[in-house]
């Protein structure tokens, strides 16, 4: 059988971005609407000679929410896990637990056929490099300041934060992470966060935002109001249907992968270079204190961005 582009994207997720060894055990856990994505990885990973096993559950009805407990056990028994699921499973205490057991874990939440394609065939080792410098010049900052053309203009702490670089190659005990990816992100301090940000690039769940932009006013820490067409009627919606937490700002990201484009789905669209993305909800996984099951990014375009007196970023162009 000639092999497809989906079979090559799969062959470096395992073999490169995951750095599989002959003998290490690979998990693929997928869902009803993912199916030929998870069963091109477990094909692929059965050809690179690995030991390999396929679950299926039903597709979760939101980001964040816990697959079943049988599946959470079967995450901690193997040495990598491949999550092409339709919700996501990064920022859950399933992956969680399995990442402290050691096991090295990707998740590709809401992944696409044109996705993993486009996604996978980047220069991992470019993208890297440049995810980790913008790690060390963040991890040295005290405040953020966010401004873009569509009216954001929003500042937090980041003093003292963990900073995440997701940079595409999980070689190490433990490391996990999206695939395709490319950014490095942060949990901004909880309670500091004011100002306003306009979601104009694309929406978690909600996909790109083509007529009215989501505006999101934010005082000390919580998204206070928001406003702009439908898909802010739906956000306020998911949003309560949580509970007030599910309005803490969550993670500020910085995207990092030039293979990238806005695509409607959110796994490629906040690693695009030239945005950052704002994300509401959980923030356990990147060193926070709120733990709730939903976590929603929103894709900034254009964004110019401030650290102290530094300018990293005008209107969309890194500048480190």
């Amino acid at each position: 059988m000639k092999q497809t582009k989906l079979d090559t994207a799969s062959v470096i997720a395992i073999r490169d971005c995951m750095g599989a060894k002959k003998k290490e055990k690979i998990l693929i856990i997928t869902d009803e609407q993912k199916r030929k994505i998870g069963f091109s990885l477990y094909e692929n990973a059965l050809k690179l000679g690995h030991e390999s096993l396929y679950v299926e559950m039903k597709s979760r009805k939101q980001n964040g929410e816990e697959p079943p407990d049988e599946i959470a056990g079967l995450m901690q028994k193997f040495d990598v896990v491949f999550c092409p699921t339709t919700k996501s499973l990064t920022h859950t205490d399933a992956r969680r637990a399995a990442s402290a057991k050691g096991v090295r874990v990707a998740t590709f939440p809401g992944i696409t056929e044109d996705v993993m394609v486009r996604g996978m065939n980047a220069d991992y080792n470019k993208i890297a490099k440049l995810t980790l410098k913008l790690k060390e010049i963040l991890e040295k900052g005290k405040n953020i300041i966010v401004t873009a053309p569509s009216g954001t203009d929003i500042s937090f702490s980041i003093e003292g934060r963990k900073v995440i670089p997701s940079k595409g190659l999980f070689h190490k005990r433990g490391e996990s992470g999206n695939l395709p990816t490319g950014e490095t992100y942060l949990a901004p301090v909880e309670g500091t966060a004011n100002g306003v940000f306009v979601v104009d690039g694309s929406m978690a769940g909600l996909g790109l935002i083509k007529n009215a932009n989501i505006r999101i006013e934010v005082e000390n820490g919580f998204a206070t109001k928001i406003t702009g067409g439908t898909l802010a009627v739906k956000l306020k919606n998911q949003l309560d249907a949580v509970g007030k937490m599910a309005r803490s700002i969550a993670e500020f990201g910085i995207g990092t992968n030039d293979s990238a484009k806005l695509s409607g789905v959110l796994l490629e669209d906040e690693k695009v270079m030239g945005t950052v993305h704002i994300a509401l909800g959980n923030n356990v996984s990147m060193g926070g204190s709120v733990n709730v099951p939903l976590h929603l990014d929103g894709v900034i375009k254009k964004p110019t961005v401030y650290m102290d007196d530094r300018l990293l970023m005008k209107e969309g162009k890194l500048l480190v």
